[in-house]
């Protein structure tokens, strides 16, 4: 499992192992798609990832607005250069609350809370989608 927090200039990133029982952080990127797509297939390249679960930010009240639409185009982009995985996109609704939750458990300095912040909010997603079910489409 590889888990994407899209952003507009920034994507954080959060693994599971095989057996989904324990998850990480990784490092974030700010960079543009190309870059992003240049640092998933790194990751491809260093694990054993069958499943991309990209968070999309839905409105509170559940209604799909211009983010959630660019984070589909997103989705769409990664299927068609990674067709041998599954895209999942999956309800991001308050991982960054979460993250933020995180990164006081682990005492994070100020510095580390913003370099952490996106990733943390991947691996809220990653963990949220986990207890789940792993729902699909």
């Amino acid at each position: 499992m590889l888990a994407i927090d899209h952003g507009t200039q920034k994507f954080g990133f959060a693994v599971a192992d095989p057996l989904r029982i324990a998850t990480q952080p990784l490092e974030s990127l700010r960079g543009d798609e190309s870059d992003a797509f240049a640092r998933i297939a790194k990751l491809l390249d260093e694990r054993d990832v069958d499943t991309l679960l990209v968070g999309l930010p839905l409105h509170m009240d559940g209604g799909v607005g211009a983010r959630a639409e660019d984070v589909r185009g997103f989705c769409a982009r990664l299927a068609a250069r990674f067709p041998e995985l599954a895209v999942v996109a999956f309800d991001e609704r308050l991982t960054s609350k979460a993250a933020d939750e995180l990164a006081r458990e682990l005492d994070l300095s100020r510095d580390e809370r913003k370099r952490w912040k996106d990733s943390l909010a991947a691996l809220a997603l990653l963990r949220d989608w986990l207890a789940s079910g792993e729902p699909r489409p």
